[in-house]
């Protein structure tokens, strides 16, 4: 018998980690990416696994849904998660990444694999030659394809999928918050701290705002220009990556109490806390480089310039990066997907990512991790029960698996859980379901092979 051989198309986040677990259980993979001979209306790096929006990766603690998910991820060896730590900068109790360094360690990895090859290539369907599947045992081809084109997958696989599915795919669009350079931010009156820690001692810059200066940015911002969708596309935005200007448009005070809230800070230059709050985040190690936290925006280049200019501090801001606007593809899940992430009438061919309907970065992630055990399993003949519903993991596979009315990609949350079957103090329920999850999961866990 030859050696089983799989396809990934797409070399982001869940086609790395999918392509590098299965590799070290012996699989031969073909990692096939389109950069940079194509590139989408987000990707600029020629790199694989390039974090297009934050840099975060959100909260690391235990008592998350996604801090959870992550831990669940280490656990089971993930490569995502190795370099992720590996590369981290400082931000509070969430996990960010200094991003050049992070997609490096992962395409050192990817050439430091056995039994890995890249392949740069513009994959046009699910029926393009490259993609073809074995038809017999010793013949040519692939054992197994997996998908793994994350969002922006280009028009012709997208249409492909699509047909496949039997219906249109889904779509939602996201946006991308600007990052502005620490050199031309106004340390005069720009602070560091984190929410309830002194000032000058947390992760993050806070541009603070009274009154008057709040409403003459949100003003700003209402008014502004924005790009439109196309004539054909409707507007669906994806609730946990609200444009800053349609939070806005919720009413004046929205952004007060959402990204640009002011408790638990201090100005230190009126001992008082302020009306709003802009936080920043590092975007790399050096700290040299600044992400606008909850400013995602499909404003116009030059609104955004004048825009957030108005924002005490960034007066002289020099934006290394606007924000951005695109859309993102996903297919609805309960319809279209087995257990397994393979196409249920095409059961050869899996999806990974955000593609398969879950948001974010680390949801992506685990995602492809989820599709090479499932891979792998089936190629190996080996048994694999999904893991149960209760930890973070299973929580996110019940949500592709639960057919509703109008399907919707999720993060990792607690919602997605079972109620505890015991009466819990609001207090200590995150606790309950991190240990609930931590003693399923170990359970579980012992059971792979």
């Amino acid at each position: 018998m030859q050696q089983p051989r799989v396809a990934i198309v797409g070399g982001g986040l869940a086609g790395c980690e999918c392509a590098l677990h299965l590799a070290r259980h012996g699989i031969a993979v073909t990692l096939m990416e389109q950069k940079p001979l194509r590139y989408s209306p987000a990707h600029v790096m020629p790199k694989l696994a390039e974090l297009v929006c934050s840099n975060s990766l959100r909260s690391d603690e235990l008592t998350s849904g996604v801090g959870l998910l992550k831990q669940e991820m280490r656990d089971l060896g993930s490569a995502f998660m190795a370099v992720a730590d590996a590369v981290r900068v400082p931000a509070g109790k969430a996990l960010a990444v200094d991003r050049e360094a992070f997609a490096d360690g992962m395409e050192r990895l990817i050439a430091g694999t056995p039994g890995l090859t890249v392949e740069r290539c513009v994959i046009e369907g699910l029926d393009d030659p490259r993609l073809r599947l074995r038809e017999t045992e010793d013949g040519e081809g692939f054992d197994r394809v997996v998908i793994a084109a994350g969002p922006l997958a280009g028009d012709e696989l997208s249409a492909s999928l699509a047909a496949a599915v039997g219906a249109e795919h889904l779509y939602f669009y996201d946006a991308i918050a600007p990052i502005v350079a620490f050199d031309s931010i106004d340390m005069s009156i720009a602070f560091w701290g984190s929410r309830y820690e002194e000032p000058g001692s947390g992760d993050y810059l806070n541009c603070p705002m009274n009154e008057e200066e709040y409403r003459r940015f949100y003003t700003a911002l209402i008014e502004a220009d924005k790009l439109a969708a196309h004539a054909f596309e409707k507007e669906i935005h994806f609730e946990g990556c609200m444009p800053v200007e349609a939070l806005a448009a919720r009413g004046e005070r929205t952004l007060t109490f959402g990204p640009l809230k002011p408790v638990g800070l201090t100005d230190p230059r009126t001992g008082r806390r302020p009306f709003a709050v802009l936080q920043l985040r590092p975007e790399n190690a050096a700290r040299t480089l600044f992400n606008l936290v909850g400013c995602q925006t499909k404003m116009t280049y030059p609104a955004q310039d004048r825009v957030f200019r108005l924002i005490p501090g960034l007066e002289h801001a020099d934006f290394v990066r606007y924000g951005s606007m695109h859309r993102n593809t996903y297919v609805n899940a309960p319809q279209a997907l087995a257990a397994d992430l393979s196409l249920r009438n095409r059961p050869r061919i899996h999806l990974a990512g955000q593609i398969s309907g879950v948001e974010g970065y680390v949801e992506s992630a685990a995602c492809g991790l989820w599709a090479a055990l499932s891979v792998r399993a089936a190629l190996l003949g080996l048994p694999l029960q999904q893991p149960p519903q209760v930890t973070a993991l299973g929580a996110l596979l019940a949500h592709l698996a639960t057919p509703v009315k109008n399907f919707q990609p999720s993060n990792a949350h607690f919602g997605l859980m079972p109620e505890p079957d015991q009466k819990i103090k609001k207090r200590d329920r995150k606790q309950f379901y991190s240990d609930r999850a931590r003693e399923a999961f170990a359970l579980w866990r012992a059971t792979l092979r």
